[in-house]
């Protein structure tokens, strides 16, 4: 009676005792390792995935005998990928003992310690060859843990430089006359604004009250024509203004890429300050007769030295400005092949940037696609 109570009283404790230490147990888990281990307790890690070798695989493995295992996958960033392992490949050998099937090389890495150097025979495209690897821990390799759960990605910054585009501004015709700001047009301004090789000159700004603004000019505008004469540059069209008879000119502008017509009132002769008034006052002129006969009489070779003195100044204000031209052009070229040259960096540093965009990219979906894969138990993988 008494032996009864004593082993009724021994079940009961072991019976309440065996879910509190269960519940301890599972308290103390702080990381998960997926591992396709098949009951063993080795954590060697080689990052392939392996299956047995069949008839039908021989003719496109170049074996003669169904044994070995195949490579169907290589973890680049495992031991197997350092190494050299490709797919396809077939283990047939480690460390001298044959290789019958994926299950005995699993049990075979299973068993060797983590850190071991192993020599792997193999056969790749029929020819064999020997490749050492050094197996690494699987809990280092694939380990999960709840605060290193999420893959962090940063997409790297991209540094442009700065450009400085210089603006070359050439003043066309002033305010005083047309109230119109002008500047020649570069090709590349000329495909923006819709003209054709970069000929024409852009009104950057219109004086308000002016006669361009009566005349209806917008700031934006390309003038191409004057009285159907091209205008190529600033001087163009101050030249075509000048000729223009009639007191106005038909100015042929393209707006919005479009061509249209606007007609500019031109100042008289005498407001002009350029041309001579065609109206005479008779007693003006009279008196400025008589004062020019009590003038100092003036010999001919004074005359003519002046002449002499005044072509020799249009000669020299002729070669400055030719000067002057030749040096915008050629820093115009140069700040051209400048740009150029910064576009042409700035393109190579985006696809530089593209291409380790792409390969962290694949990288990210390669490790995603390998953790899916040890999670849902798809792959067999050692």
């Amino acid at each position: 009676m008494t032996y009864r109570f004593l082993l009724g009283l021994l079940v009961l404790v072991l019976v309440i005792s065996a879910p509190a230490a269960q519940r301890a147990t599972e308290g103390t888990a702080e990381s998960w390792v997926f591992s396709s281990d098949e009951g063993g307790s080795g954590s060697s890690y080689l990052g392939v995935d392996i299956a047995d070798v069949t008839t039908e695989r021989l003719s496109e493995l170049k074996l003669k005998e169904e044994h070995g295992a195949e490579i169907t996958m290589v973890d680049q960033d495992a031991p197997a990928g350092k190494a050299g392992l490709h797919e396809h490949d077939v283990i047939l050998s480690v460390n001298g003992t044959e290789v019958e099937s994926a299950a005995q090389l699993r049990r075979i890495i299973k068993e060797t310690p983590p850190g071991r150097v192993v020599t792997l025979g193999i056969s790749r495209d029929g020819q064999p060859t020997s490749i050492k690897v050094q197996l690494a821990d699987r809990k280092k390799s694939i380990s999960w843990t709840p605060e290193n759960h999420q893959y962090k990605f940063e997409m790297p910054e991209i540094k442009i430089p700065d450009i400085d585009i210089p603006v070359s501004v050439v003043m066309a015709h002033s305010s005083l006359r047309s109230g119109l700001m002008v500047e020649n047009i570069t090709p590349q301004l000329g495909d923006f604004f819709g003209v054709k090789g970069g000929k024409g000159v852009l009104v950057r700004s219109v004086e308000k009250g002016s006669r361009g603004e009566k005349a209806g000019f917008h700031a934006g505008d390309v003038v191409v024509k004057v009285n159907n004469q091209l205008v190529h540059d600033s001087s163009d069209f101050t030249h075509a203004l000048r000729e223009s008879q009639g007191g106005s000119a038909n100015v042929t502008v393209v707006r919005d890429k479009k061509e249209q017509t606007l007609t500019l009132t031109l100042p008289s002769k005498k407001d002009s300050g350029m041309l001579i008034e065609n109206a005479f006052d008779t007693e003006a002129l009279t008196a400025q007769l008589h004062s020019v006969e009590n003038l100092p009489r003036i010999s001919t070779e004074e005359i003519e030295k002046s002449l002499q003195a005044a072509a020799r100044a249009q000669e020299e204000a002729q070669e400055a400005q030719d000067a002057c031209r030749e040096k915008l052009e050629d820093e115009q070229q140069d700040m051209q092949e400048q740009l150029q040259e910064k576009q042409e960096q700035i393109q190579e540093q985006m696809q530089d940037r593209q291409e380790e965009f792409r390969d962290q990219e694949k990288m990210m979906q390669d490790r995603q696609k390998k953790l899916e894969h040890e999670m849902s138990g798809e792959w067999t993988e050692i």
